[in-house]
């Protein structure tokens, strides 16, 4: 049994010694420092460019690192800035006061993923016969902490390594979105946003400039995926389109396949000609081949987007001018005051610092382009880029605090008197102050100070153009530089943009980017630029044309007063209405004169203010109408049309009994002949369609909706009601007409048949012409229809009725005596009774003996003169 156990001390022994000289062989390990609380420190001081090739299952050899050759000065300039930090906390009273101090141990990741987990392994073994400072064998402290990396595909390898101790990490320039799940990477901590809060200010500045056709470059990888996918997500959200994604190997050491990718990603940027916007996550010595790739192809004028990955790596530009790629926007992460971190590059002791305990900067000297002191703190300055020292910066400031913290309630001079767990959930809690602002970490994790972004300035090789800062608390830009016109005028667009009056039509299949512009139909429009669809006008009160930009009020349309035909309508109603004053004047002051009488005598004032109500209704049928317009002016007119045509018929009456040669019809007329009650009688039946007609089918104003109008016009509420009524007229007219034409042939100069049949005929004939255009008529001159028919109607009664007996008053006086109507009413006796010879063949007193011709109209003159002539063979 003890040779057992005797056998088992000896393999254990054999295996910790393999795993030593294994450290040894694969982990680079730098500077380092004691110290009461141990922090590690993970940084790319190299590049690898050479990989090992395990292809071929027979090939199989045992481990070896990459060729870590080509040094890498801001990595370098990255771990100077740890110390620096890692001093400066030292002498604080925060740590001096408790008599603490900071110590270090420092790795060389060489940018490579396997490298940086052997380096995790060094950091975190707890014993080590040959690394300790004395070079004894005796404990190693462990660290509390580790400070890195900067990639974020190596930060996400060995995040899962210190999970298992958790040994809080805070990466200084890590950003994939993916480690600030917390379930994943509870120990894993960092001083700069994620790229969610990148990708999403990319988008912004994109959409902002109005780029909507990119394309998007990245680097293999968690990081890389993982930036293409937010940043997918985000421009899809923004309306604008990835034209092409281009995704080059995370690995540099296998140059072949690298340049093969290049290559390809050079065809791809030549061949997608309007793409001027690339965005790019890629590593800057990918960026230096891609850029060497262009421009040999003369490939040039492109906007480039550039990432923290590569956005201050200037050095990319060597033997290429900034004109020959185009321009570059760069993020980075915000900064602070450097300032001290420059003087301490200036004190620094190369020959008794590289000897002490920095191998790396004993390297550094040995560069071919360094060669001495001076030249090597000119290079670390150059390479200073401000946002990665104030993230280191900040990364030690917050372990600092928190160990004076933990360390303020217990001695932290023993060994392990605190553990990683415990400055982890310190570290998640504490809010420290860095000149003079204050900070801490939110539920990510996280401290999220936003972006600055700057413009690559051809003539300063190692500074940048702030032009804007990006404040991720309200999503939004502030330019602190105005004039960029050079960026502002880029355009990246897959289809040109659709002017206001059109819209995009997107094919199917096709990126929503590219689209053909169509004109906005009739009562649609688009007021902006690329618009996705027209809009529709509320066609109830706008309008619009195709392709039109805008709505338009519509406008109301109706018979206006300003309008030509109105002003001409409505200059012959005023003129009508003169002429009813004038004529009813005149025959006011020849009111005895037998003309006058023979007219009618009071009818004629009757008629004629009935003539003056037709007249005054053609104010209502112009203008824009109402309620109360559209019942007035029909109703005015039909009663003041009744009231004329009724009178008229008193006097067709009044003919007839006055010449009418048949005893028994005369009789009969003569009791039916009572003036005024048949005016009563007819108007009071017209009183009675038009009240029923207001009653229950009131007239009313309608808008009637036209393309580009609004019709204001009148309804007559029932056109059974409207017909009535004019129907009702028409009847009193034809009868007018008929008792008219019966007395057509009696004495010419005092007879009014005549003058009354034509007068009804025009009516007649206008109202009949009326109903055939009324009916198809449409539009805002539909009134003016009614309006000509009233004018002619009225014009035909004056013409008739009242012209010719103006003319006699004044201008025949000879006409308007006695004397003269004795004698015109004995000439047609005499040639009546001479037809009637005429036509019997017998002697006309057999006939006539009983049969006396009467001129019975009493206002053709007083009672007792009235003319009686018993026998017509005895008027002289």
């Amino acid at each position: 049994m003890a040779g057992l156990d005797l056998s088992l001390l000896l393999m254990l022994s054999v295996l910790v010694g393999v795993r030593e000289v294994s450290l040894a062989q694969f982990s680079h390990q730098g500077p380092m420092a004691p110290g009461d609380i141990i922090i590690g420190g993970l940084f790319p001081i190299h590049e690898a460019v050479e990989a090992v090739n395990y292809t071929g299952l027979n090939r199989v050899s045992s481990p070896q690192l990459p060729n870590c050759s080509r040094y890498y000065t801001k990595g370098l300039n990255q771990a100077l800035a740890m110390i620096h930090a890692v001093e400066m906390a030292n002498r604080s009273p925060m740590l001096s006061s408790l008599n603490l101090t900071l110590g270090y141990r420092i790795y060389d990741t060489c940018s490579d993923v396997t490298t940086a987990l052997w380096a995790v392994q060094g950091l975190t073994r707890p014993f080590s016969d040959c690394d300790s400072p004395t070079n004894s064998s005796q404990p190693v402290q462990p660290i509390m902490a580790v400070i890195g990396t900067s990639s974020s595909e190596i930060s996400i390898a060995i995040a899962r390594e210190l999970n298992l101790l958790l040994i809080p990490q805070i990466s200084y320039a890590s950003t994939a979105t993916i480690l600030s799940d917390k379930s994943r990477f509870p120990a894993f901590m960092r001083t700069v946003p994620n790229d969610e809060y990148q990708t999403h200010a990319m988008v912004q500045l994109l959409k902002e400039n109005k780029w909507t056709w990119v394309g998007i470059i990245i680097t293999d990888g968690d990081y890389g995926r993982s930036a293409m996918e937010s940043f997918v997500k985000h421009t899809e959200s923004e309306g604008i389109c990835v034209a092409f994604k281009a995704i080059l190997p995370d690995s540099l050491a296998d140059q072949q396949k690298l340049n093969t990718h290049i290559n390809k990603t050079v065809d791809i940027i030549e061949k997608n000609t309007k793409v001027n916007v690339v965005v790019s996550f890629a590593k800057s010595s990918q960026m230096k081949l891609l850029f060497q790739g262009l421009r040999r192809r003369n490939v040039s004028n492109k906007v480039w987007v550039a990432s923290d990955n590569w956005s201050t790596a200037k050095n990319i530009l060597n033997n290429i001018n900034l004109s020959d790629i185009g321009n570059i926007l760069g993020f980075t992460f915000k900064s602070g005051n450097v300032t001290a971190f420059h003087q301490y590059l200036k004190d620094l002791k190369f020959e008794s610092e590289a000897k002490l305990n920095n191998s790396f900067l004993e390297e550094f000297l040995k560069q071919p382009d360094i060669g001495n002191a001076a030249n090597a703190v000119q290079k670390l300055i150059k390479s200073t880029y401000f946002d990665m020292v104030f993230s280191v910066q900040m990364a030690v400031r917050a372990i600092a605090n928190a160990v004076a913290e933990l360390c303020v309630k217990r001695q932290c001079k023993t060994p392990s008197a605190i553990q990683p767990w415990e400055l982890l959930k310190q570290l998640r809690n504490i809010t420290f102050e860095k000149e003079g602002v204050m900070y801490n970490f939110d539920a990510n994790g996280d401290i999220n100070l936003g972006y600055d972004v700057c413009l690559w300035d051809e003539h300063e090789f190692e500074g940048h153009d702030i032009i804007a800062e990006y404040y991720p608390s309200n999503c939004s830009f502030t330019f602190t530089r105005k004039n960029l016109s050079d960026i502002e005028n880029v355009v990246s667009k897959c289809s040109d943009s659709c002017q206001p009056g059109k819209y995009k039509k997107t094919a199917e299949g096709q990126h929503t980017c590219c689209y053909e512009c169509l004109a906005c139909a009739e009562n649609q429009y688009s007021n902006h630029t690329d618009a996705d669809a027209c809009s529709k006008c509320d066609t109830e009160s706008m309008w619009s044309n195709a392709n039109s930009s805008e709505c338009h009020l519509k406008f109301y349309e109706y018979f206006e007063w300003n309008s030509g035909f109105a002003i001409v309508l409505l200059t012959l109603a005023a003129l009508g209405i003169l002429l009813v004053f004038s004529m009813s004047a005149l025959f006011f002051w020849q009111r005895n004169s037998l003309v006058v009488k023979a007219a009618g005598g009071p009818l004629c004032h009757l008629i004629l203010f009935s003539l003056l109500g037709s007249f005054i209704s053609v104010i209502f049928f112009v203008g824009e109408p109402s309620n109360d317009t559209c019942r007035v002016r029909q109703v005015i007119f039909g009663l003041s049309f009744t009231l004329c045509v009724s009178c008229i018929l008193v006097k067709s009456l009044k003919i007839l009994l006055a010449f009418q040669m048949n005893l028994e019809l005369k009789e009969l007329l003569h009791k039916l002949y009572k003036p005024y009650l048949i005016v009563c009688i007819c108007m009071g039946l017209q009183v009675t369609i038009c009240a029923l007609w207001l009653t229950l089918y009131r007239p009313f104003k309608e808008k009637v909706v036209q393309p580009k109008s609004i019709l204001l016009e009148c309804k007559e509420g029932s056109s059974v009601m409207f017909g009535l009524m004019l129907g009702y007229i028409a009847l009193l007219a034809l009868i007018c007409f008929s008792f008219a034409y019966k007395g057509r042939k009696l004495p010419q100069k005092y007879n009014e048949a005549k003058f009354i049949t034509f007068s009804m005929l025009i009516y007649l004939m206008a109202w009949v012409i009326f109903i055939p255009v009324h009916l198809t008529t449409s539009g805002k001159y539909v009134p003016a229809v009614e309006v000509v028919v009233i004018l002619i109607s009225n014009y035909g009664i004056l013409s008739c009725h009242f012209l010719p007996k103006c003319y006699i008053i004044i201008f025949k006086k000879e006409h308007n005596t006695k004397v003269a109507f004795l004698n015109n009413v004995y000439e047609y006796a005499r040639k009546s009774s001479e037809n009637i010879r005429g036509l019997t063949g017998t002697d006309p007193h057999s006939k006539t003996e009983n049969s006396v011709y009467v001129i019975s109209n009493p206002s053709l003159m007083p009672e007792e003169k009235q003319v009686s002539v018993p026998k017509i063979d005895n008027v002289p």
